[in-house]
């Protein structure tokens, strides 16, 4: 432990000094979710108009605001760029002051590991809050494992930014980095780590669109969730449930695990990959989440290549996806990350759920969405349109949808009809949009003369 105690006092650097490293375009990568920079960010964004062309990239952006897009909003030195958009992600977007990187998430290791042809890609800086260093020389990676390691080990530069209020989040694996990996250690402020306030209670079309879910989840079922009110909602029917020996796999834990958890019905014992562990690769909840995962031998942080790729996904048998979209048209096509051109969040591990689930033995996976929203002045529009907003991107693609849940319905769309697929969703559609559609399917020649196909 001396000679670590050592190797970490020549480590040490203050967040100016960290921030002088930092050159005209460089790439800079800054942790996952909850592990991004805080003292770091705020050094470097003092550094405007003294550098140039500098590249930053984020995965889904949560509080605080990254400082160097708030006090460098000309874009004199630095540009955004987000694996995936949060709401603070799209107000920069909205103003032009961050970009989305498209990818589907369980590649993001790829990325960061194999990185064949990709030296557009290459940080030259790495740096991502952590838990402080253990008597081993390890800081872990906390609420953000991610493809963490894999960008730290292939950056020339790596730093970490230690927080003693980071939870430690067991392995699982490449959820640590060795101090004989770190180029240098910044002692952080210790400002409180980013917490989601608790969830609202579900509205009645989310709670209606989980007893259409509840069915399919039987004893020994592994679980994907993703956050919100209707997630919470399945995790509370789970907990209320005789369901028993329920496994997690999911590229988030969220505040619903815990519920099931604490009624003991996760148990992970029936899973046939990563046995007795719930498996994730993020964090984002309340504090109270945070505390159950804090140093909790019964999960397990992982690389999301190992959470996320479809082919470990089906090696659990009765794997259950249930993910929400913005919207999804008359053909089947599902988009899940943009409102036409306007970026909203991102592919993530959407797709990789949604092929893994269905290829699992026993697997099902549920797109789930209230059919309708309101507007800013209240008028209600349809989530099930004739063709997709113009602009908007295709998520999943039609051949990989399998269940669509609204509160009017399921329907399983795998191998159905043209024809079959739009009766099916003219019917998950809210009543006062179903003559509209059924128009619409007419002349688009995808609805059948008798309106009424078995497939």
């Amino acid at each position: 432990m001396n000679t670590f105690l050592a190797e970490y006092k020549n480590k040490l650097i203050s967040a100016e000094k960290a921030a002088e490293l930092v050159k005209s375009n460089d790439i800079i990568d800054y942790g996952m979710f909850a592990t991004k920079p805080v003292d770091f960010d705020v050094a470097l964004s003092q550094r405007v108009g003294q550098l140039s062309n500098v590249c930053i990239r984020g995965t889904g952006t949560v509080p605080p605001f990254p400082a160097v897009i708030q006090n460098d909003p000309e874009q004199k030195s630095f540009m955004y760029f987000s694996w995936y958009f949060t709401l603070l992600d799209r107000m920069a977007g909205d103003k032009n002051l961050a970009c989305h990187l498209p990818f589907n998430y369980h590649e993001a290791t790829l990325l960061a590991y194999h990185h064949r042809d990709l030296i557009h890609l290459k940080p030259r800086v790495w740096v991502a809050q952590v838990t402080p260093m253990d008597r081993n020389g390890c800081f872990n990676f906390g609420l953000g494992n991610s493809h963490n390691r894999g960008l730290a080990l292939w950056a020339d530069i790596t730093i970490v930014e230690v927080n003693e209020n980071m939870p430690r989040c067991l392995g699982g694996n490449d959820e640590y980095i060795h101090i004989s990996e770190v180029n240098y250690i910044i002692e952080g402020k210790n400002t409180p780590v980013f917490t989601t306030p608790k969830m609202p209670e579900a509205s009645a079309e989310e709670k209606r669109i989980a007893e259409f879910i509840m069915p399919h989840i039987e004893d020994g079922s592994c679980l994907q969730l993703g956050i919100g009110s209707l997630p919470n909602a399945i995790g509370e029917m789970i907990a209320a449930s005789e369901l028993k020996d329920l496994g997690i796999q999911s590229e988030m834990f969220c505040d619903a695990m815990v519920t099931m958890y604490e009624s003991g019905k996760i148990t992970n014992a029936k899973k046939t990959f990563d046995i007795n562990k719930s498996t994730y690769s993020f964090c984002l909840g309340t504090k109270e989440t945070y505390d159950f995962i804090h140093d909790n031998p019964r999960t397990a942080s992982c690389k999301v290549h190992h959470t996320n790729n479809p082919d470990f996904v089906a090696m659990n048998d009765k794997v259950v996806s249930i993910n929400n979209i913005v919207e999804v048209d008359l053909l089947s096509q599902v988009c899940s990350e943009t409102s036409g051109l306007r970026q909203i969040s991102g592919t993530g591990g959407q797709l990789d759920f949604v092929i893994g689930a269905f290829h699992s033995k026993g697997g099902k996976s549920f797109l789930a969405f209230k059919s309708t929203y309101k507007d800013k002045q209240g008028n209600l529009h349809s989530r099930i349109k004739p063709l997709l907003k113009p602009g908007s991107v295709v998520t999943v693609p039609r051949t990989m949808v399998q269940y669509l849940v609204t509160e009017n319905g399921i329907y399983n769309m795998k191998a159905r009809s043209v024809w079959g697929r739009a009766e099916c969703l003219i019917n998950l559609a809210h009543e006062n949009f179903r003559e509209e559609l059924i128009k619409s399917a007419q002349e688009m020649n995808i609805w059948s003369r008798t309106n009424k196909v078995p497939f």
